[in-house]
């Protein structure tokens, strides 16, 4: 398996059926889809994968309860039937949530609310998860925290997701099944060469071209740019950039639910336990008018998020009790909303053939990592007259690396693992099992204690994880290991970081 930039280091770059341009979710999605197909794929991605908007989220596969208020019947019914067929495809990291839904502060009726959950429960056809109930806040444990525990709150179900990993395990399969993927590597640009593409494109070694018969622009936030390098552009067709912003805090609340809160002007914002020993509380809705880029939350955004969690919780939490925060800019499609917040999350494909000469690209604008699945099979559907030697659709259903797990059962999975390892400590065994599913045995090898894991760094992140990320996930830095291919940058003492990059430097050497 290809696993870093150099499979561009040959000058003499073999055409390829598609040039996907991004490492989000969306092109990392299309990448499997296509390379189970038997097309042949270049992925090209210009940091790590998901290294802005797809590890930027709230983390959930969700159908969008609040979409309903908007009229997005149909993008909410696509997103419910994805939760539960995501669920079975990756229970290492996706399992479901329960969410408490107070309406003691809500400026919603309450039989509102409570339609438009009898709407969320049966639109998708749902069988894995628990349908709507009613609970008092103050006789419940669901109510914990909240100040004050009155009235009565919905009790609705979604799922949680690992993002980053979602991303890289698409692209681990892609990769599996032929798919390059290159990351670090930007394109400078494109341009039609018959039927087909040239494109440029510049990695650590210098620059190569590709020739490509289809080149997919799933850059995100960057699709704007990605079609001025191209040549190209559509007046009827553009993105709409939103940034979103979260918070981590010390946990506000005993209990594994999370919380919808609806705030005064009627902005939705979570509070969702995270990583054992916090909350993670967002998001926010804000125009983003500057060139795409690293996005960080600004103080209005934090005081909003802190008045939300002083609104609604017992435990007063002050900017300096803020753990860690991370924004993403989301690449929307531009429907003209005049409220960020009400700007559909639906997507749009669009196939450009340069007015009838070929050598197609498709410009995808918007989507979520709900539907991203949806969004790759739709996009080889569009594809589809370019490629009649194509296979069939097959990813539903089909289980995502580490995620073939009898009976989607993580729990008894984890039970085998620990009876296997028993020298092992258990938190540790939870923790890469979440992480890696059934390919955790690759990972551990014949380890029977944490000796034989070999260096740690702290936090149970030992060298042969280290190892493993850098041979089979494309990991390069301290922080694609810390902060997307795991969030044990929470969890390690002060210098790790350090550390890991001078043994990666040494590892690269």
């Amino acid at each position: 398996m290809r696993t870093s930039s150099d499979a561009l280091t040959n000058p003499v770059v073999e055409p390829v059926d598609l040039l996907i341009v991004g490492g989000g979710i969306n092109g990392a999605g299309i990448a499997r889809d296509a390379a189970g197909r038997g097309l042949s794929v270049l992925l090209v991605e210009q940091d790590d994968l998901a290294s802005h908007t797809s590890s930027a989220s709230t983390k959930l596969i969700h159908g969008g309860l609040r979409y309903l208020e908007y009229g997005e019947f149909r993008l909410v019914r696509e997103a419910l039937i994805e939760r539960e067929r995501l669920l079975g495809m990756a229970p290492h990291i996706i399992w479901p949530l329960s969410f408490v839904l107070p309406q003691n502060r809500s400026p919603r009726p309450a039989w509102i609310v409570r339609l438009g959950l009898f709407l969320y429960d049966h639109l998708g056809g749902r069988r894995k998860l628990r349908g709507t109930r009613t609970v008092p806040l103050a006789g419940s444990p669901l109510g914990n925290g909240l100040s004050p525990r009155k009235g009565k709150a919905f009790v609705y179900a979604d799922c949680w997701v690992e993002d980053s990993r979602l991303v890289v395990l698409n692209a681990v399969d892609a990769a599996a099944r032929g798919a390059r993927i290159a990351t670090r590597t930007r394109l400078i640009d494109a341009r039609r060469d018959g039927q087909g593409w040239r494109a440029m494109v510049e990695d650590v070694y210098g620059r190569r071209t590709v020739a490509a018969r289809v080149l997919v622009n799933a850059a995100g936030p960057w699709v704007g740019d990605v079609i001025a390098r191209t040549g190209g552009s559509h007046a009827d067709r553009d993105v709409r950039l939103v940034k979103g912003s979260h918070i981590v805090v010390p946990r506000l609340y005993e209990g594994d639910h999370a919380f919808m809160l609806q705030n005064d002007d009627r902005r939705i914002v979570f509070a969702i336990p995270y990583e054992g020993r916090f909350t993670l509380v967002g998001t926010t809705d804000e125009p983003w008018t500057d060139p795409p880029g690293k996005a960080v939350i600004s103080p209005a955004e934090t005081r909003y998020l802190l008045d939300t969690i002083g609104r609604y919780f017992a435990k007063e939490v002050a900017e300096a009790d803020i753990v860690w925060s991370y924004a993403g800019i989301r690449p929307l499609y531009d429907d003209k909303s005049a409220d960020a917040s009400g700007v559909t999350r639906d997507y749009v494909l669009d196939v450009d053939t340069g007015g009838g000469a070929g050598a197609p690209v498709l410009n995808i604008f918007g989507g979520k990592i709900t539907t991203y699945r949806k969004l790759a099979e739709h996009a080889l559907r569009a594809l589809a007259p370019h490629f009649p030697e194509a296979g069939p659709a097959w990813t539903a259903g089909a289980a995502l690396p580490g995620g073939d797990m009898a009976d989607a059962d993580f729990d008894g999975f984890l039970r085998m693992l620990v009876a296997e390892r028993p020298a092992l400590p258990p938190a540790l065994l939870r923790r890469l099992a979440r992480a890696y599913g059934t390919r955790v045995h690759a990972l551990l090898g014949d380890a029977a204690t944490p000796d034989d894991l070999g260096e740690d760094f702290g936090g149970g992140l030992h060298a042969a994880e280290v190892d493993y990320l850098c041979a089979t996930e494309w990991a390069r830095s301290a922080e694609d290991i810390l902060y997307r291919r795991s969030k044990l940058g929470l969890h390690v003492p002060s210098g790790t970081a350090a550390r890991l990059d001078a043994y990666l430097a040494r590892r690269a050497a």
